[in-house]
């Protein structure tokens, strides 16, 4: 567990300097997380690093899904999801015409090298059945490869509190189980050539008109 004082993690005991090994986590989002990147000149993504002390990147380009990548001491990128979950939350709640439905669930999507999925999975399932019912999260690993890749999206879905707790097993998990063989991250602007490919495949397949 990291220690729940965030500052603690400058200076401190031996344990608190092992706690505070350097974490990268990549998430796959769109939408209004662009906005806070670019719009009101980033005023949102600013404070998000300024508050959590995290490096958080936004992938370019002109696809409607981004890489954001989250780089820092373990108490820094968790405190950056906190920060991103509650701030979805936020906005999800903004966007429900004022009506008081409860609070929304939030999904988060990770993207981890397929390597390491079969530790996030367990034997027969194990591991990630204990990790919804410890948290209350919903996890999902995709059985498909990224395109152009070998990475593949965790989707975590729940309210913030919950999907929170959800990360840090998650990433308890993949800190013990490092990736094998070289990875070749996801870039969401390369999945054009795919879908280009799958609409020639579809047209191979349709009878010529005459």
């Amino acid at each position: 567990m990291a220690s729940p004082d965030g500052a603690s993690g400058l200076g401190g005991s031996p344990e608190e300097t092992e706690l505070s090994i350097t974490l990268t986590l990549r998430m796959l989002m769109h939408g209004k997380v662009i906005e806070w990147g670019g719009g009101s000149k980033g005023e949102t993504v600013k404070r998000i690093r300024e508050q959590s002390s995290a490096r958080i990147t936004i992938s370019e380009g002109s696809c409607p899904e981004r890489i954001t990548t989250i780089t820092g001491s373990t108490d820094a990128v968790f405190r950056a999801v906190s920060m991103i979950a509650f701030k979805l939350e936020e906005d999800l709640g903004a966007g429900s015409d004022g009506a008081a439905v409860g609070r929304a669930p939030v999904t988060l999507r990770l993207v981890i090298p397929a390597s390491q999925c079969g530790s996030l999975i367990g034997k027969a399932g194990a591991k990630i059945r204990e990790i919804r019912e410890s948290t209350g999260a919903q996890v999902q690993v995709a059985g498909d490869l990224l395109p152009n890749s070998t990475e593949r999206a965790v989707t975590v879905s729940g309210v913030p509190d919950t999907i929170i707790q959800c990360v840090r097993q998650i990433c308890a998990v993949i800190l013990e189980s490092p990736p094998k063989g070289a990875t070749i991250p996801y870039h969401p602007g390369l999945s054009l050539g795919t879908i280009l490919l799958s609409a020639n495949q579809v047209r191979g397949h349709s009878p010529p008109r005459g």
